[in-house]
């Protein structure tokens, strides 16, 4: 009976991880924040996640934007012209604790979207290491990562991850599914390989 369950342990101790980059994380905590309207920025936060570990949080606003495409675009006009940054529902109590955060958001306006700037001059991540992930429509993260560099300067900050998502002025949402699912997954391993060496 002590050798089954001697043989038990070792067999899960040696076994491959689902998790195998959060080998190369060490013991450092992982947080992944993520602002997502159509859902393609949280599929990839959870595949982050499935790969590294970390604890997820979707930033939600105390306001929600319009449900309305063209309503929302014109806000966030406005909201980038004035440099209003709504107010967040989210709140975090614990940031000081995590070593790590992942921050990512859709392309907005060719821009970080408002909500993102609020929680990045909310919380000090001074200190910690900060990785951006971007999803949009196909016209790249805008100036989004750059800044994401300016609203970090103590922070390090190291090479972000963009992929194209939907497409919802055309009515194109959700995408990140299914084989385009599959294939985010392979392109987001890699992405954390070599930013996260062994």
């Amino acid at each position: 009976m002590k050798n089954a369950l001697f043989l038990s342990i070792l067999i899960a101790l040696c076994a491959p991880s689902e998790y195998s980059t959060a080998q190369s994380m060490g013991s450092k905590k992982v947080l992944i924040v993520y602002l997502s309207r159509t859902n393609n920025t949280r599929a990839i936060a959870e595949l982050i996640q499935k790969n590294v570990g970390g604890t997820l949080v979707t930033l939600e606003l105390a306001t929600p934007y319009p449900a309305n495409y063209q309503a929302t675009v014109q806000q966030v006009v406005r909201e980038n012209k004035t440099g209003y940054l709504p107010p967040l529902k989210t709140k975090l109590d614990s940031i000081r604790n995590y070593d790590v955060v992942f921050v990512g958001f859709p392309t907005w306006d060719m821009k970080m979207p408002p909500p993102m700037k609020s929680f990045l001059k909310q919380y000090d991540l001074s200190g910690k290491t900060v990785i951006p992930f971007n999803t949009n429509a196909g016209y790249g993260v805008g100036s989004g990562f750059q800044t994401l560099r300016e609203l970090c300067p103590k922070s390090k900050v190291l090479d972000g991850f963009s992929i194209r998502g939907g497409v919802e002025r055309d009515g194109v949402l959700f995408v990140i599914k299914g084989e385009k699912a599959k294939d985010a997954d392979i392109e987001v391993k890699k992405w954390l390989k070599k930013i996260l060496p062994d």
